[in-house]
């Protein structure tokens, strides 16, 4: 895993750099975010609870904006509604999570479904590079001017994702009827089965909301509720076949909820 992050560190160092020279003109921040996320997947019931509890990992990033309201050496720009509510943001970010079957498919009477189904876990880590454009309904001029203040915004965007999922059984290895459960057995997106443990990229589009408290003249700490959704039903390492079972064709997403803090350069 760190020969993959390696290459996406120096790509966001170069990107930075990058942006440093094409918008010279603007200031900047850096910062970091950490917190917990719900993996919602192929994994478990739909809508339970026990569910959306139990898949559950941890997320970390960096992160750099573009600040449009001051310029480099810290002096206002002129005073545009684009300037004054916007902000760019780019990422990089990791984030793991454990997956297990929760829910009434896994609970009742004993059944070899059912022990196929408790027997099988899996995990998937993810690494995000990735931009957003961040709105502000209020001013960031005011915001950043006073101390103890609240800077609420939304922001929308995308990202490219490097993915390591993994499956198995206490049962034994998977692909056999004894281990693994009928609908993963079944041949799906030209693979033989309805799992992987194979790595692989994929593009998300990501939309978040939360808010920033300005903790000094050149800090902030900011609570962040990030939705994120992948181009791919793989993620997680499970695709059962989705002309037949219907209930598994959405694509993989997940919530992150993340408390960072941010320095301004």
């Amino acid at each position: 895993m760190i020969k993959q992050i390696i290459p996406l560190l120096l790509i966001f160092i170069g990107f930075s750099n990058s942006s440093n020279a094409q918008f010279d003109g603007f200031s900047h921040e850096v910062g970091i975010i950490a917190g917990p996320i719900a993996f919602q997947s192929d994994y478990g019931e739909r809508y339970d609870f026990s569910t959306n509890a139990g898949n559950t990992g941890i997320g970390i990033g960096l992160i750099h904006y573009l600040n449009f309201t001051y310029d480099s050496d810290y002096n206002y720009t002129s005073r545009t509604y684009f300037n004054d509510h916007f902000k760019l943001r780019s990422e990089l970010s990791y984030n793991k999570t454990k997956l297990e079957h929760f829910g009434e498919y896994v609970e009742g009477k004993p059944s070899l479904g059912k022990e196929q189904l408790k027997a099988m876990t899996g995990s998937t880590a993810i690494t995000n590079l990735g931009m957003q454009l961040e709105f502000s309904p209020w001013s960031i001029r005011d915001f950043t001017a006073r101390t103890g203040s609240l800077g609420p915004f939304i922001s929308l965007g995308g990202q490219f994702s490097y993915y390591n999922a993994e499956a198995s059984s206490t049962l034994g290895p998977l692909g056999t009827p004894l281990t693994t459960f009928p609908k993963y057995l079944t041949p799906t997106d030209g693979r033989p089965y309805g799992f992987s443990t194979e790595s692989g990229t994929v593009w998300s589009v990501v939309s978040s909301v939360g808010t920033r408290y300005k903790l000094t003249p050149i800090s902030d700490l900011m609570v962040d509720l990030r939705f994120q959704y992948f181009f791919s039903n793989w993620v997680d390492g499970l695709n059962p076949n989705p002309e037949i079972y219907k209930e598994n064709k959405a694509n993989d997403w997940l919530v992150w909820f993340n408390v960072g803090y941010i320095y301004y350069l």
